[in-house]
């Protein structure tokens, strides 16, 4: 693997497991200095795992650094000390931010299927705080080093929940905010030559996914909403398209546009972790043989034509 981020400094929040992990492990396959923030520094019994340990093993042996920093990203305070801490070490330089933590896994499935009236009013802070109210934060102290420097990426881990419901309310608007919350900062941070970027993973197969998977398919004979395993992605598939996107040297071009992971891999011809090439969740191929399963083993017949977005916007007021 080219380490063409060696040099590069980075951060990302939430990445003890999952895309975060993923993330992590992409940014420094490409030779980057990667922070990693987290609540759980060393490795524990819990049934999903995880801990910024293990992490930073997995980003030295991808041939990267690691740098993990114990952080709960409820607390202001701390997030202000992680970016004091970043700009004392590497001498103000940072030049990617991936805005990834997210507490609201959780909350999100005790209340699935529930609507937003059968939840207590916490429920909104359970979803949108350690998540869009901690991307805001973080990205205020990113963009005070990199305006200085007038360079630098600010990437933020949304969802395909912002443009269709997904779960419930909360994540939903939520997700939409991160989209808007990318696009907004980017109208800011152009003219100091910083790119804000939103992203879409597909259906990762994370540690919480498989579960939550695996829990609905139990309760409803076998089917799942996230399906049954057909075109998902690793968390490292997000890591490479990121790395990709870090790399390259017109960014400024996508800046305030949401840029979807398998579309990214599509355009920089990179593969999964597995050696698979998932395609878009607004890809013909996918849409058609999600829809139609006996479709799936000639799946490779279906032209992997990306749907406009007008389109799909549209469709979903018909």
């Amino acid at each position: 693997m080219s380490k063409h981020l060696a040099g590069k400094i980075a951060l990302v929040t939430g990445a003890t497991r999952g895309i975060g992990k993923g993330i992590a492990i992409g940014l420094g396959e490409a030779g980057a200095t990667v922070y990693v923030t987290g609540r759980t520094l060393e490795p524990n019994h819990d049934s999903l795992g995880g801990s910024l340990q293990e992490t930073e093993t997995a980003v030295r042996e991808a041939g990267g650094i690691c740098i993990s920093v114990q952080v709960d990203h409820s607390d202001d305070e701390q997030i202000q000390q992680l970016f004091a801490r970043i700009e004392r070490e590497q001498n103000g330089q940072l030049d990617i931010l991936v805005n990834n933590v997210y507490a609201g896994v959780k909350a999100i499935r005790e209340a699935f299927g529930k609507p937003f009236w059968e939840s207590e009013p916490s429920f909104w802070d359970a979803t949108n705080n350690v998540g869009l109210r901690s991307h805001y934060v973080a990205s205020i102290y990113a963009a005070r080093m990199m305006t200085k420097r007038k360079e630098g990426i600010i990437f933020t881990i949304s969802s395909w929940g912002g443009m269709s419901y997904i779960f419930n309310v909360p994540y939903g608007v939520g997700k939409s905010a991160c989209d808007r919350l990318a696009a907004d900062m980017a109208k800011e941070l152009k003219e100091y030559d910083v790119t804000s970027l939103a992203i879409y993973p597909g259906i990762v197969g994370t540690e919480q996914i498989t579960s939550f998977a695996k829990e609905q398919s139990a309760e409803n004979g076998n089917s799942s909403s996230f399906g049954d395993g057909y075109n998902w992605e690793t968390p490292l598939f997000t890591g490479r398209a990121i790395a990709c996107l870090a790399s390259d040297d017109n960014i400024i071009k996508y800046t305030g546009k949401i840029q979807i992971v398998a579309e990214v891999a599509k355009r920089y011809k990179i593969v999964d972790e597995n050696g698979n090439l998932p395609v878009s969740l607004r890809s013909l191929r996918f849409i058609l043989a999600r829809g139609i399963p006996g479709l799936r083993n000639y799946a490779w017949l279906i032209p992997d034509l990306t749907i406009p977005w007008l389109f799909i916007l549209f469709s979903k007021f018909l």
